[in-house]
């Protein structure tokens, strides 16, 4: 086992004795981060459009991905980028909350998840990471991994450039923000890959990543994500319904 694991094993074995508090309510939530009734509160999504989880009524793929089909396969979201969700994904990423990465992939596992054979989480660049001191989204596929018995590949995927935040650029601008920004040494001939990341807003940023793992040689790229911003009209660039704006 590793030291982080035994630190894991060991921060969960004492939430067991001591709990912790709700991180949304404060309430005594025991081992979880959230409690049930906070967890049922969590704006679910309408119906969907099972490519990139935009409103589309009877899960049909939407106009924009039958037009201009992105990179990537499918997207399961679990909730709406709205107030409370985007409290919980602040509280992992930028206060290091790490009970929440096992809340997400808990979540995430609950799910009817399509078949991969493998999970790759969101790289981020060495100086985000050296900012943050940790990536979010290796915590939760670390721990989504676990659950779904699936390997996780951290390392051969990287950011090749630390990009402008896509938060505010127009649309047209956010695909050349990111084109380039990533490299793969792997080889995935074949492979069904999954990857795990925070929030999705146009997508751009994943359908990027998708690309450069189908010239490594995946047959197919599902997106995990925990948040996806939902946008007036389904239409791209445009402000959402959402009271909060995702990377």
């Amino acid at each position: 086992m590793t030291f982080q694991g035994f630190l894991e094993r060991w921060a969960k074995s004492a939430w067991l004795w001591v709990g912790q508090d709700c991180v949304l309510c404060g309430t005594e939530s025991g081992p979880e981060a959230l409690c049930l009734d906070c967890r049922g509160d969590l704006p679910t999504l309408p119906e969907c459009c099972p490519q990139c989880a935009l409103p589309s009524p009877g899960n049909a793929v939407c106009g924009t991905c039958f037009r201009t089909p992105p990179h990537f396969d499918g997207t399961l979201a679990l909730w709406r980028y709205e107030f409370p969700c985007d409290r919980l994904v602040h509280a992992l990423k930028y206060r290091a909350r790490l009970s929440l990465a096992d809340c997400f992939a808990d979540c995430l596992a609950s799910r009817p998840l399509p078949e991969v054979d493998l999970l790759v989480p969101m790289p981020l660049h060495r100086r985000r990471l050296r900012e943050r001191g940790f990536n979010q989204a290796l915590e939760m596929a670390r721990r989504l991994a676990q659950r779904m018995n699936r390997p996780l590949l951290s390392q051969g995927v990287v950011r090749l450039r630390h990009t402008a935040p896509q938060t505010g650029l127009p649309y047209a601008e956010r695909a050349r923000n990111v084109r380039g920004a990533f490299g793969c040494s792997l080889q995935l001939s074949g492979a069904r890959v999954g990857i795990v990341d925070d929030v999705m807003t146009t997508g751009t940023t994943l359908s990027e990543l998708a690309r450069v793992l189908k010239r490594a040689g995946a047959s197919r790229v599902e997106n995990f994500v925990i948040a996806r911003t939902v946008l007036d009209g389904s239409a791209p660039g445009k402000a959402g319904s959402s009271r909060a704006r995702g990377p």
